[in-house]
């Protein structure tokens, strides 16, 4: 950029070039303005316009997000393999480093693995262990799978743990208690012989059968809300170009957005400026206010979290308990009251009302509860046909859409990563030159 004499002294061109070197690139235009206006007085003749490396970035970011399956397929899996290679190579320094927490882990494997060789009385306690813990191990990964990645995660409420609490609640008013053989239950539902008096079917004992399965999804999805959090917090300590991460080049530019323009902020943006300013003022309550409901813009919270340094105990206690316990407890409860066996009957009852497709709905839906209640009553290996009921095939193929469509997001997620480790290893080279 050419600076003329007459135009700036000195001291004007040290401002200029500290402050066009420490500000981001959205910045110099004000700086160039500011500057201008100061001048314009003088009777200088206006000041070229510097080049705009944010339309650059822009550019930049825009040949990135191309890479996806359905634009560039061949270079999307090549990208996505070369990251995945540097991805595994990176694990085993990792492990490494954790060297002690490695060590731990194979010496209680091979424990268990000697314990389980081993005849005595603890092989069943030992077996009920390990199937409950490979049972939490289960629902605490879905959970993660359902946080991560701040929208573009598995929504596993909807696949897996809704699903599971309505068919825990259909049983119980089926069956008239929750005392489920076990095994086949947790895999599969058969009512019992003889009703326990201490599981009748109510609305605490239903929760009380799903609870450990709830918590354990609770808490997968506030560790999803860690990754976000750490990112922020090292980059507010180590002082990184936010462009390093979407997430963080996000929060960064919604920061500015709100501070120079605070004006165009849209309906969504006061929403995320209400939980922000909920977080930072009122600490572990806000934290917890926000995560006990189902709140669309929590992602926001393990950001603005990192980025306020909130220490780590605050931020994941009250995300913890505020998701695992009592989120959890509300989305129980919705899911069992909706699933009522007389609300049902009165939504099945509803569906004629509906013109058109009123008719052509009732009559399937009927069928898919009916076939429903008859698998709680089967003994045995039987097994109920759904006689090609479309519903359940359409939530078959909902549930294999919605897997099908997180892993085309990693493979593209991971695809754009490894473009902009080329883009980063380029401009390198060009500084260096």
């Amino acid at each position: 950029m050419m600076i003329e004499s007459d135009v700036f002294n000195h001291k004007d061109c040290v401002v200029i070039m500290c402050e066009l070197t420490n500000e981001e690139s959205s910045d110099m235009e004000d700086i160039h303005q500011r500057v201008g206006s100061q001048h314009s007085n003088g009777g200088t003749s206006p000041i070229p316009k510097p080049p705009s490396i944010s339309s650059k970035r822009g550019a930049d970011r825009a040949e990135q997000e191309s890479y996806v399956l359905w634009r560039r397929p061949v270079s999307t899996l090549n990208y996505f393999f070369q990251e995945l290679f540097i991805y595994l190579k990176s694990i085993p320094p990792k492990l490494w480093e954790h060297r002690r927490y490695v060590h731990l882990s194979i010496f209680i494997a091979l424990v268990v693995i000697s314990l389980n060789n081993l005849a005595g009385p603890h092989q069943q306690v030992l077996s009920w262990a390990q199937k409950k813990f490979l049972w939490c191990v289960y629902w605490f990964g879905l959970g993660v799978l359902s946080s991560i990645g701040l929208g573009t995660g598995l929504h596993t409420f909807l696949l897996y743990l809704g699903p599971h609490i309505a068919s825990v609640t259909l049983a119980a008013y089926e069956c008239g208690g929750l005392n489920f053989p076990e095994p086949p239950y947790p895999d599969e539902i058969i009512c019992p012989d003889e009703v326990d008096p201490r599981w009748v079917a109510t609305l605490w004992n239903i929760m009380c059968k799903v609870r450990l399965e709830a918590m354990m999804w609770g808490a997968g999805t506030a560790a999803g809300e860690l990754p976000p959090y750490f990112m922020a917090r090292a980059a507010r300590l180590s002082g990184y170009d936010p462009e390093d991460e979407d997430d963080l080049r996000e929060f960064e530019e919604f920061q500015r957005k709100r501070e120079l323009h605070p004006e165009s902020l849209t309906l969504l943006d006061r929403m995320k400026v209400m939980v922000e300013s909920l977080v930072e003022k009122v600490g572990f309550f806000g934290i917890l206010a926000c995560a006990s409901i189902p709140n669309p813009l929590f992602d926001l919270a393990g950001i603005t979290c990192g980025h306020f340094l909130v220490p780590f105990w605050t931020f994941f206690g009250a995300t913890l308990i505020g998701k695992a316990v009592i989120k959890m407890m509300i989305q129980q409860i919705f899911v069992i009251v909706a699933f009522n066996e007389a609300l049902i009957a009165k939504a099945v009852d509803s569906l004629s009302v509906v013109p058109i497709v009123g008719q052509l709905l009732q009559e399937p839906v009927m069928k898919f509860f009916i076939k429903q209640k008859e698998r709680f009553h089967r003994k045995g290996g039987d097994s109920v046909d759904f006689g090609g009921n479309w519903i359940a095939k359409a939530f078959e193929i909902f549930v294999v859409s919605m897997i099908i469509y997180f892993i085309v997001s990693i493979i593209n997620s991971f695809a754009q990563s490894y473009h902009k480790r080329l883009r980063k290893l380029k401009a390198q080279k060009e500084s260096k030159d």
